[in-house]
């Protein structure tokens, strides 16, 4: 099964090798057929800290690599 694989904001790099990534996703809700925009943070390995707030990334999926860091980031969008 391939890895998901999601662009996002980085909104956090305060901690080390770590960054804070928010996706949003846009989808058309079933009832209403309004687009609605839903966001969720992810927290992304980032080994070299080459990341700052701001920048535009990719992240995909990959094995724990702590208690809440299961995306690592592979380069800027």
């Amino acid at each position: 099964m391939p890895k998901r694989i999601l662009q996002g904001v980085v909104t956090s790099d305060k901690n080390e090798q770590t960054v804070t990534v928010l996706v949003e996703r846009r989808f058309t809700h079933p009832v209403l057929k309004k687009t609605i925009r839903k966001s969720k943070k992810y927290r992304a390995h980032d080994p070299l800290n080459t990341f700052k707030v701001g920048d535009t990334v990719r992240i995909q999926e990959c094995a724990p690599i702590s208690k809440t860091k299961r995306w690592e980031v592979l380069a800027t969008a």
